[in-house]
């Protein structure tokens, strides 16, 4: 067979830049082999995600959570990280001389270390002690996903905004829509009931 020839069933037989007859040209979608679906070009396309926003059927979101639940949460923390800082600060301030100082630093470092688990737990999976306890998480207003450390760092950080003026931000939540403190509007954030 040669350059030309007129069998239409030769794709060497068409002239350049032409495609074979009764095939598309280049960039076509070509026809899928009998018994295998047709796809579109490029990676298949996922399948519809069923959870939408905060992990709910598409357009649902959780209730959010009270004030009541999220103060007690905040105490139960508190208890968790103040008992043992406490202790060890006030048996170490008790015994004085080097061993009381150095029980009391320790207290200071577990203090420290537990506050900033505290946020690395609340930041990764939006709930640490207190919040699983009572059924709420903590999570990004926009998409209802964890905020991450750094944002629960500067949550935390927004915080002594809440205590200014009376601690009227941490009593805001009482009245609010969204039932926010101030460090939640900064930071946009919500506290939810964890499904």
């Amino acid at each position: 067979m040669s350059f030309g020839d007129p069998n239409p069933n030769n794709p060497y037989g068409q002239q350049p830049g032409q495609p074979p007859q009764g095939q598309p040209g280049y960039g076509y979608p070509q026809q899928a082999p009998q018994g295998v679906p047709q796809q579109g070009y490029g990676y298949p396309s996922a399948p519809p995600v069923s959870g939408g926003d905060y992990g709910q059927p598409q357009g649902a979101r959780p209730p959010l959570a009270g004030w009541g639940s999220r103060f007690a949460a905040l105490l139960v923390d508190g208890i968790v990280i103040g008992v043992p800082y406490g202790l060890l600060i006030g048996i170490g301030g008790a015994m004085g001389g080097n061993a009381g100082g150095l029980l009391a630093f320790l207290g200071l470092i577990v203090g420290i270390g537990l506050g900033l688990f505290k946020l690395y737990k609340e930041g990764t999976t939006g709930q640490w002690i207190g919040k699983k306890a009572l059924g709420i998480s903590l999570l990004r207003e926009a998409d209802g996903r964890p905020l991450g450390f750094g944002m629960a760092f500067v949550r935390y950080i927004a915080h002594f905004l809440d205590s200014l003026a009376c601690y009227i931000g941490w009593l805001w939540p009482l009245w609010d829509d969204k039932n926010q403190t101030f460090a939640d509007k900064i930071c946009s954030t919500v506290v939810v009931k964890a499904g």
